[in-house]
């Protein structure tokens, strides 16, 4: 309780005020006496410095050393920057966790609010969408830890080469990183692929939407090979679950050794199969009409009428090459698969 009364009588004198002694140590006159106020440091305001003083000390509320942060930033003026808490970031236990400096930098004339009120500067690194930290710089802060595994080949990459900085994609204060979650994580990627979007609401896609895959899935968006392939290429990355269309083949059919994206387009069409035109269309970019007869009239060698009205009539490639990508029949050697005996 004495402490209290001092502590107020302190503050009352530093504001420049009289302030009454306690009762025990007056006068016997009675007279009430005054303390003068100590020398004001004309580089700090006197009311300023008994604000300081009452203050009491700062904790560390999330992080190791954030005090001089959440002094401000604390759970009633900005509850979303103590959400890291929640995160990875925020495991204490792992004495790899960042500390708010770590990624801001030391941002000195940020806490120490030079020019105070609302012109109090930004800290050294920022990360919001109206940042003017450059985008390299912000990199470097999550890079730092980063840097190695499946992000080590990330400074040659398609992302990093268009400028998209590691918070376009990731919430780093956030419980929930949408990117990271597999129902979320193409709401972020369509953000800035929008053909990719409408493709993968076709009749005939990868199942994204259910949730089932994610684009992932395919990409690795770190990497730095071209079409940011989760593996080496194309056909290995498809390989992956269409693994009955790896082969080898006795006869193979050279657009699927070479590119799967040839005849299919992975992220939608509106054809079955993922199918960029339908038979006989995408067999003829190839495959010259003048050498396969595709009308009645004109029957090739061994072709009966009723296999006529299969193949020819109907127009329908498949209905006579049904291992499209590859075979191994010693009897026909198609390059585009063998005939159904």
């Amino acid at each position: 309780m004495l402490r209290q009364v001092l502590r107020i009588c302190c503050l009352i004198a530093a504001l420049g005020g009289t302030a009454f002694v306690l009762a025990a140590d007056a006068p016997a006159t009675g007279t009430p006496a005054t303390t003068e106020a100590p020398p004001a440091n004309p580089a700090v305001p006197a009311s300023n410095t008994a604000m300081v003083d009452a203050l009491p000390v700062s904790k560390d509320l999330v992080l190791k050393g954030d005090a001089q942060c959440t002094v401000c930033h604390d759970e009633n003026s900005n509850p979303q920057m103590l959400a890291i808490a929640r995160t990875k970031h925020g495991t204490l236990a792992d004495v790899r966790t960042p500390t708010c400096t770590d990624c801001h930098g030391d941002s000195g004339a940020h806490v120490n609010n030079p020019g105070g009120g609302g012109d109090r500067p930004a800290p050294d690194r920022t990360f919001s969408t109206q940042s003017r930290t450059p985008i390299a710089a912000r990199n470097d802060a999550c890079l730092n830890c980063h840097q190695g595994g499946k992000r080590i080949h990330w400074a040659g990459g398609p992302h990093a080469n268009h400028d998209i900085a590691c918070t376009s994609c990731h919430q780093v204060h956030h419980h929930v990183d949408k990117v990271r979650q597999k129902i979320t994580q193409s709401e972020v990627c369509f953000t800035c692929h929008k053909e990719q979007r409408a493709q993968i609401d076709k009749l005939s896609h990868h199942p994204l939407v259910e949730g089932k895959m994610t684009c992932t899935s395919c990409h690795e968006v770190h990497g730095d090979n071209p079409k940011l392939m989760a593996r080496g290429s194309v056909n290995d990355t498809c390989y992956t679950c269409h693994m009955e269309k790896r082969g080898p083949f006795v006869h193979n059919h050279q657009p699927v050794t070479e590119d799967c994206s040839i005849c299919h387009n992975p992220h939608g069409t509106n054809i079955a199969s993922l199918l960029k035109a339908r038979p006989p269309f995408l067999c003829q970019e190839c495959h010259s009409h003048t050498s396969h007869p595709g009308q009645a009239g004109a029957l090739p060698s061994g072709m009966t009428n009723s296999t006529s009205l299969l193949g020819a009539v109907g127009r329908g490639c498949l209905n006579c090459h049904t291992n499209i990508h590859g075979g191994n029949s010693t009897v026909n050697s198609a390059t585009a698969g063998r005939f159904r005996r």
